[in-house]
């Protein structure tokens, strides 16, 4: 049986939008779904994030596969560099995730730094799956589109870009998610 985590993104929450329509589509598909409220959303932590998905995700296999939105991208890179060498994991979705960001605050700024130049470990990433898929909108205000190159680069991931999604802050349904983990 196939398990999937939804990590949300900085200030979000795990009910609302593409969300709960994604959780109701895989579970009528007789799938586990977990869905965290990540601590402290208004101000994220790398540390903080990680040890949450480390204390609430018991076990991984080739059957378990993480959705992440926008800095919950971030959390599910830096979780599977910390698992042991030997777990393996079906795949990885990535919606408008990033390594660098346009169009915030300074305040803003100082909370994504560390998140934007904590080096990350892509080789170790990647023994637990090459299975990547990400998503972008061109017209995202936060993630440009050449962030995709990165992903791709560092990853092998594949990129669809999505037409006047924004950030999908506000879009019900994403179906290529569902295609890919579904597959």
């Amino acid at each position: 049986m196939k398990t999937v985590y939804l990590i949300h993104g900085w200030g979000g929450s795990s009910k609302g939008g593409w969300f709960d329509w994604l959780k109701e589509e895989l579970t009528k598909r007789k799938m586990k779904v977990y869905a965290f409220d990540m601590p402290n959303t208004e101000h994220p932590k790398i540390e903080d994030w990680v040890k949450h998905l480390e204390k609430n995700i018991k076990e991984v296999d080739e059957e378990t596969y993480f959705v992440g939105h926008s800095i919950g991208c971030q959390t599910i890179m830096r979780y599977l560099e910390k698992l042991p060498k030997h777990k393996m994991v079906g795949g990885v979705v990535f919606v408008a995730g990033w390594f660098n960001l346009t169009n915030i605050s300074e305040e803003e700024r100082v909370i994504a730094h560390p998140w934007i130049n904590t080096s990350i470990d892509f080789e170790r990433i990647k023994r637990h799956t090459n299975n990547f898929l990400c998503i972008f909108s061109d017209d995202d205000p936060l993630v440009p589109l050449s962030e995709g190159k990165i992903f791709k680069e560092k990853l092998g991931a594949k990129i669809i870009t999505k037409k006047k999604m924004g950030h999908f802050d506000n879009t019900s349904q994403i179906k290529e998610i569902l295609d890919f983990i579904v597959k």
